[in-house]
């Protein structure tokens, strides 16, 4: 397995364009850009450390939310269920 350092993983909305960009960045060229900006912790225990299919689900979708936040024009391509779709999780409970 090839090592890499560790980097920061960029998604953008090119809303001229309609593509999702990605991009890995080293986060400490990133950490000056990003002080005091909004922040969404997600805290990998409150998952039971299960980085499964339904939460890759789960921050794709808040990932999309928060783009559409300050690019709201995506949100007429957005048809994602917000809430959790597995069984055993509680309906209320809110995305990531």
């Amino acid at each position: 397995m090839v090592k890499h350092t560790p980097y920061a993983v960029i998604v953008t909305y090119a809303e001229d364009r309609q593509q999702l960009i990605v991009q890995a960045v080293d986060p400490a060229t990133l950490a000056s850009s990003v002080a005091g900006k909004l922040e969404m912790p997600i805290l990998l225990k409150e998952c039971d450390l299960k980085l499964d299919d339904e939460f890759a689900r789960r921050l794709g979708v808040a990932m999309l939310n928060l783009i559409a936040l300050g690019q709201p024009k995506i949100e007429q391509y957005m048809n994602v269920t917000q809430q959790p779709i597995d069984d055993h999780d509680d309906p209320a409970e809110p995305i990531i």
